[in-house]
C-alpha cells in the first residue's frame, strides 16, 4: 500500500468533504469528528488533506491544538518560526493565542487526529508564495 493509500485508508475513516469549513482551507480536506459527546468540551477529529492543501492561519483562544500525526507529509508553522515538517507519530502542541497554520505537503497526503479547545479565529490564508516557500526552505 502506498503512503497516500495508508491516508486515504487509515486508522480512523477519512471522512465526508469539509464543506464546512472549506473556506478556511485551500485546496480538499476532509473531517471525521470522533467525539461527539455533549459533555465534553473538547473537540477531536480526523482531518485528512489532499496533497498542497493547507488551512489558513489562524488562534485557538481560551483553548490550546494538538495535532498527533497519523499518516502522510505535512507542515505546521507558528507565525515567525520557521516551519516543521511532520511525519506519522509526530505531536505538535499549539497553545492558546499562538498564530499558525498547518497541511499537507505537495506532493503527499496528510492526515492527524485534532484535539482542540477554545474558540478558532480564522485569519488570511496561506499563500501559494508562502507556502512555496515552506517547501523550498526544507530542501
Amino acid at each position: 500500500m502506498t503512503k497516500n493509500e495508508q491516508v486515504q485508508h487509515g486508522i480512523f475513516e477519512m471522512g465526508p468533504k469539509n464543506d464546512a469549513y472549506a473556506k478556511y482551507f485551500v485546496g480538499q480536506s476532509y473531517l471525521q469528528g470522533l467525539v461527539n459527546d455533549p459533555a465534553v468540551n473538547v473537540g477531536v477529529g480526523n482531518v485528512t488533506f489532499e496533497p498542497g492543501c493547507r488551512n489558513n492561519w489562524h488562534i485557538h483562544h481560551d483553548g490550546f491544538q494538538i495535532l498527533l500525526v497519523t499518516g502522510g507529509e505535512g507542515w505546521y508553522q507558528e507565525d515567525g518560526q520557521p516551519a516543521r515538517h511532520l511525519v506519522p507519530g509526530d505531536v505538535v502542541v499549539t497553545h492558546d493565542g499562538v498564530k499558525h497554520w498547518h497541511g499537507a505537503t505537495k506532493d503527499s497526503w496528510f492526515s492527524h487526529i485534532a484535539i482542540t479547545a477554545g474558540t478558532p479565529e480564522w485569519l488570511e490564508a496561506v499563500s501559494d508564495d508562502q507556502y512555496a516557500a515552506v517547501e523550498k526552505e526544507s530542501k
